[in-house]
Order: structure tokens, then C-alpha cells, then sequence
């Protein structure tokens, strides 16, 4: 009798079979035994053009264990493989092909932030790229990554290009980087439809460029301001004027933690990955900043605590909650708008030179002279500079209020 060719295990075989090794069932079909007893099927066949072996596996094995695929569905997966030959096809390559259709856009995207949000300085960052990915556009998320085309990403950005212009900039660069990060892993072919040069610059309306400035209260006003906030004796209150006594960035001051501040060098260090900059920022502290900070550090306080506690005392006080309470006191303005009274001040009514108000500020200044400001003296131009803003939020009068006006 002619051995058979197909069908050569016998469903109990199939199942209880422990010799390590490939068991044929004929057909190409082989179950395969592996160190451990690890069980799985195997459809194994040679390359029409190379003629060397290829392996493409077909899932886990049923066994003791009652799991995985039983001998008849292995059959009819290698039965689908066969006729894929027989029409002239790579079973790997064609099953390669069909994973790449299945991968759509929203899950792609957001695979991808998970595995670079760790590269963002500013935490919601990932926040805001998840938003853009979920809601604005929502409508490429079951697209295939290599069906979208032009005409679906102009679909996302135009109804936000002019109206959110920024947010629509924004979302623009991340879908081309998904698209390109598509790309790289064989996902996609061809060019990037989210392109901006050459591309969708041709296809989209110019914005408007006009800068939002922040409400800024005049630096007249500020003594005034600061009397109301004092008038507060909440940790909520003392945040705020710290805040515009040090003339820091909003969450600088909101996340500052004990182990930041030198008592005996009266300086604050924001560690870098906390600036804007990307580095450290020195505040020099004077006057009444000290004593804010002496009124809320509690004397048992471990290094790692945040000097301006929720009640919880594990975190920082809410965000935007400084900013609503400065609102209440003075409508309309803003913790960022108080650096630029801050700067107007400094300009209006004092001598002390450009590069030191913006080093205050933690701005660039250019390379030369920004190098010769992080030298020792910088700091104390800067301590001069500050306790001449302290006296000024204290309302003391300008003659009593000595200004330099030849520190350079």
C-alpha cells in the first residue's frame, strides 16, 4: 500500500506526542517539539526562487495542556498556505502583507507615544499628543496607515488650521511623524501625505502669525496687587506673590521642592529638567521671598517634599489655581503677564542692562554674552536687580528704593 502524503498524524498523536523534533503530517505540515515541551505547528516549505527552506509558524500546538490549535485547524491553515503556493505566492510574504493592511492609525499612534513620551520635558506634553491623536483626529484612526492618503489628513487640519492655528500646526508634525515612524517599520510606502514642504504648504491657507500676548498688569499696579495677595494668609496666597517676587515660570514655582533651596547661599536652584531651557536656573532669593519660604517649609520638611503643598501634602498645590486667585485679585491679568510688568519695569525704571533682566527670566541671550552671565558675578547683578524688585512690590518709595543704573 502507497504511503500517504497527507494527513500522516492521528489526532491523539497529534496531541500527545513528547519526542523533541518535527513530526510530519504531510502536506508541509509539521508539528514541532521543542526544548521544554514546547509545542506549535509549522508549515515548512522551499523558496520558489532561492529553493532554501522557509519555516512560517502557525500557532501553539494543542496538547496536555488544552490550548492552542487541534490538528484539523492546523490542516486547514496549511491547506490556505498550499493554494497560496499553488497561485504563485510567498505564504510569509502574503501573511507579512495582511498584517500590514490590519494596522491602523490610532493604535499605531498611540504605541508610538507610549515609546517616546519619556523624551518630553514638560509632562503633559504626552497629554496634549494623545488628545490630538484621539480627538482631533479621530477621524484616521481606523485607517490603515498605508491607505492614508492627502485629502484625509487635509480633512483633520482644515477645520482647525485657521480657527487653532497652533494646535493644527502641531497635530500636522505629529501625524507626519507617525507616518514616518509608519514607514520605517514597513508599514507604509510611498511619500508622507502630512508633509509640510513641497506638500501641504501648497494646499493650505497661510495663518495669521500674530503673537498672543499674555495680560500684564503695569507695573505701576503691582504694589497695590501685591497688598491684596498679602492681605491672604493661605499657603494658596503665598505661592502667588513667591511667585512674582522670583519672577519665575508659573509651574517653577508650583512644583519647587524643599531640596532646592539654600538658606545659607539665599539661592534657589531649579534643576534643569524642570526649565524651560533644559538647564539650571539659579533664582537669587531676597527679602520677603525668604521669609514666605521660612513661613511654609515645615521644620521637620524632608528634602523631597514640595515647599508649597496640597493638603494632601504628598503634591503640589493644584495648577492654575495661583493664576485664578491673581484673576480674582486682578481681572484679566495673568502669573505670566507678571513677567512682563516685571520686564517693563526693568526697562522703565531701572538701569540695569538687558542681559541681566532676561537672564532673571531665564530667557536665551545669545551664546556670548549668555556665558558671560552664568559666570559668579551674574548672580549677584541679578540679587541687586531683585531686591530692587522686591522693594518695589513692598511699595517702597523710588527715593528710598536706591536703583543702580551703571551695572552692566
Amino acid at each position: 500500500m502507497a504511503k500517504r502524503q497527507l494527513h500522516r498524524l492521528t489526532a491523539r498523536q497529534a496531541e500527545t506526542i513528547s519526542k523533541p523534533g518535527r513530526h510530519g503530517d504531510g502536506g508541509n505540515l509539521f508539528l514541532v517539539i521543542g526544548a521544554g515541551a514546547a509545542r506549535s505547528w509549522c508549515f515548512i516549505y522551499r523558496d520558489a526562487d532561492t529553493g532554501r527552506l522557509r519555516e512560517l509558524g502557525l500557532g501553539p500546538a494543542k496538547g496536555v495542556r488544552k490550548h492552542g490549535l487541534t490538528l484539523a485547524q492546523a490542516r486547514e491553515k496549511a491547506a490556505a498556505m498550499r493554494q497560496l503556493r499553488l497561485g504563485g505566492l510567498d505564504p510569509i510574504a502574503h501573511c507579512k502583507a495582511e498584517k500590514t493592511q490590519a494596522v491602523t492609525f490610532g493604535p499605531f499612534a498611540l504605541e508610538l507615544l507610549e515609546s517616546i513620551k519619556g523624551g518630553f520635558r514638560n509632562p503633559k506634553t504626552a497629554s496634549e499628543w494623545r488628545r490630538g491623536f484621539e480627538v482631533h483626529a479621530k477621524a484616521l484612526a481606523a485607517k490603515r496607515l498605508n491607505a492614508i492618503d492627502t485629502a484625509e489628513v487635509l480633512s483633520v487640519l482644515k477645520p482647525l488650521w485657521l480657527v487653532k492655528p497652533k494646535t493644527a500646526r502641531e497635530l500636522r508634525g505629529r501625524i507626519e511623524r507617525v507616518l514616518d515612524a509608519a514607514k520605517v517599520k514597513g508599514l507604509r510606502t510611498g511619500s508622507n501625505p502630512a508633509a509640510w514642504k513641497g506638500h501641504l504648504s501648497e494646499l493650505l491657507p497661510v495663518q495669521s502669525r500674530r503673537k498672543q500676548h499674555h495680560a500684564a498688569a503695569a507695573y505701576d499696579a503691582v504694589p497695590e496687587i501685591m497688598d491684596k495677595i498679602r492681605a491672604d494668609t493661605s499657603t494658596l496666597a503665598r505661592l502667588l506673590e513667591f511667585n512674582v517676587l522670583t519672577c519665575v515660570r508659573a509651574e517653577e514655582a508650583r512644583a519647587a521642592r524643599v531640596y532646592e533651596i539654600d538658606f545659607e547661599a539665599k539661592t534657589w536652584t531649579i534643576p534643569a529638567d524642570r526649565t524651560k531651557m533644559g538647564r539650571d536656573h539659579v533664582v537669587p532669593l531676597v527679602g520677603r521671598a525668604i521669609e514666605i519660604l521660612k513661613a511654609v517649609i515645615h521644620k521637620d520638611a524632608q528634602p523631597n517634599m514640595f515647599v508649597f503643598a496640597g493638603r494632601s501634602g504628598e503634591k503640589p498645590i493644584g495648577k492654575d489655581r495661583a493664576t485664578n486667585l491673581l484673576r480674582e485679585i486682578a481681572p484679566g491679568a495673568t502669573l505670566h503677564g507678571m513677567r512682563s510688568s516685571f520686564r517693563d519695569w526693568c526697562g522703565d525704571k531701572t538701569g540695569f542692562s538687558r542681559e541681566v533682566a532676561e537672564a532673571t527670566l531665564a530667557h536665551a541671550i545669545g551664546n556670548q554674552v549668555e556665558q558671560a552671565y552664568r559666570r559668579s558675578d551674574a548672580l549677584e547683578k541679578r540679587r541687586a536687580l531683585m531686591n530692587a524688585w522686591d522693594a518695589w512690590c513692598a511699595g517702597i518709595p523710588e527715593s528710598d528704593n536706591v536703583v543702580p543704573f551703571q551695572i552692566n
